[in-house]
């Protein structure tokens, strides 16, 4: 129903606007104390008891933080946004306590492990999901050559982002081997699920042993809305699988609003950049998703393809991290198909480069994250490695010559204001007035407070912050 979707795009000239599409990160990490053993400190006070935080979260642990930036249609722009809320997090951390760079705990204690109950080790993995939303102007010109085929936006709008859904469950298998970075388990976290391989993987997150929940089937929307309205009803089951819609209150809602945007579940965190994940990655699955967005399901066997697409990516968790993939060829297709589709729209520098970069780890499997991970492996373990990291971020974090780097052309006293918003759950953004001046928007329970850097020259930030915003509690 969506012919020639790629050719409609090239038409109305939008390959601009794709590329702005907008996507958002939230970032579950760990936090350990100086011995690299899981923090047992509570929350740190800056955020506890904070659900509604718009920034900084717990996790499934109590050892766990959860950093959430806001939809972004630019990388640099969610990059910063990364970056800044990272290090108000450091700054906010209390005692010793570090992040730990990988998405496998450090040893954790035997009867910790038992106390949780079998089964339940997936909640002491962390990662990365990614949100991915269309601009509406592009959502509402590319329905305009499609109204013989919808009855509405809302359903054309619904079919464009179960479309992405459904092929990202196909083609999730080749995101598994370029970005899986959970090749190995400390001591005794695997002693309880005896058919994983005694042997390096690419990713144990996607290895199929880590029960999370009910699988959902994505072999059309109303197959998928119907699930999710009988696990809700049900009130003790929770809906599993690699892409959830968002937007709407309940499933049935998404038929009569339309799916307001896409997450992503499940990518490990790299070790190898301070905020969990790579530009390059980033410029790559933005590209990625506008691929996703153009190529056509398969017309018969649906469900068929989309089971095996899912034990396809099982498989490729489970090779070993410095082999070939043995899915090489069908992915060496898909990257020729991306090329096509990346001359085709004029992609910039940055996408070509991530997409040629890709390629190449693609062929030489020694430069994947769980790959290079490995390289790092003593004794069996990588809790050297994730101490010695953990401590090169903090002392990189605590030690910088700017408070909150990103801002380093605002004074101290201005970056410490804007740290303690944030900290205390105040939005910040940072505008420009017609003039080039900063503006500084600080958003409080619906209330928005612009002021100039000069207006942010206190000693006592949390005192002037109560005045702007009376309901505010330290």
């Amino acid at each position: 129903m969506l012919e020639n979707l790629l050719a409609v795009i090239r038409e109305e000239n939008l390959s601009e606007q794709l590329y702005h599409s907008l996507v958002g990160i939230k970032l579950t990490e760990q936090r350990v104390d100086q011995q690299g053993q899981l923090s047992r400190r509570p929350q740190p006070h800056a955020w506890a008891n904070r659900p509604d935080h718009p920034y900084l979260r717990g996790g499934r642990r109590p050892s766990q933080i959860t950093v959430v930036t806001e939809p972004n249609p630019n990388i640099g722009g969610i990059l910063d946004r990364l970056d800044t809320l990272q290090t108000v997090a450091y700054r906010s951390l209390e005692g010793d306590d570090r992040i730990w760079p990988l998405t496998m705990p450090p040893v954790i204690d035997a009867a910790e492990l038992a106390s949780a109950g079998a089964g339940h080790q997936a909640d002491w993995l962390t990662g990365v999901k990614l949100s991915y939303s269309l601009p509406d102007p592009v959502i509402h010109r590319l329905y305009s050559h499609y109204t013989a085929d919808f009855d509405s936006v809302v359903a054309f709008k619904n079919e464009l982002y179960f479309r992405v859904a459904q092929n990202f469950v196909r083609y999730q298998w080749l995101l598994t081997y370029l970005f899986g970075g959970a090749p190995l388990a400390e001591k005794g976290f695997l002693d309880t699920l005896p058919e994983i391989p005694q042997r390096p993987v690419r990713s144990l997150r996607h290895c199929g042993a880590f029960p999370t929940g009910t699988p959902v089937t994505y072999t059309s929307l109303g197959a998928h809305l119907g699930a999710l309205q009988r696990l809700a009803a049900t009130g003790d089951a929770t809906p599993a699988g690699p892409v959830t819609l968002k937007g709407q209150p309940t499933p049935q809602d998404f038929l009569t609003g339309g799916i307001g945007y896409l997450e992503f579940n499940g990518f490990d965190n790299t070790p190898f950049t301070a905020n969990g994940v790579s530009r390059h990655a980033l410029y790559f699955l933005k590209t990625f998703m506008i691929y996703l967005l153009i190529t056509p399901l398969p017309t018969t066997n649906l469900a068929a393809v989309l089971a095996a697409a899912r034990q396809q990516n099982t498989a490729v968790a489970l090779e070993q991290p410095d082999q070939p993939t043995q899915f090489q060829t069908a992915g060496e297709e898909i990257f020729q198909a991306m090329e096509t589709m990346a001359h085709d729209l004029h992609a910039h520098t940055e996408q070509w480069g991530a997409i040629d970069d890709l390629a190449e780890v693609l062929t030489h499997p020694e430069l994947t994250p769980a790959a290079k991970i490995m390289t790092h492996v003593t004794d069996q373990s990588l809790m050297d490695y994730g101490l010695r990291v953990a401590n090169a971020w903090r002392y990189q974090r605590l030690n910088s010559d700017a408070l909150l780097p990103v801002y380093r052309d605002l004074n101290a006293r201005c970056q410490q204001f804007i740290l303690t918003a944030m900290q205390a759950g105040v939005q910040f953004y940072q505008v420009k007035d017609e003039f080039g001046a900063d503006l500084l928007m600080f958003t409080y329970q619906g209330v928005t407070q612009v002021l100039q850097e000069r207006d942010t020259q206190t000693k006592t930030p949390r005192k002037q912050l109560q005045a702007l915003f009376p309901e505010l509690q330290f």
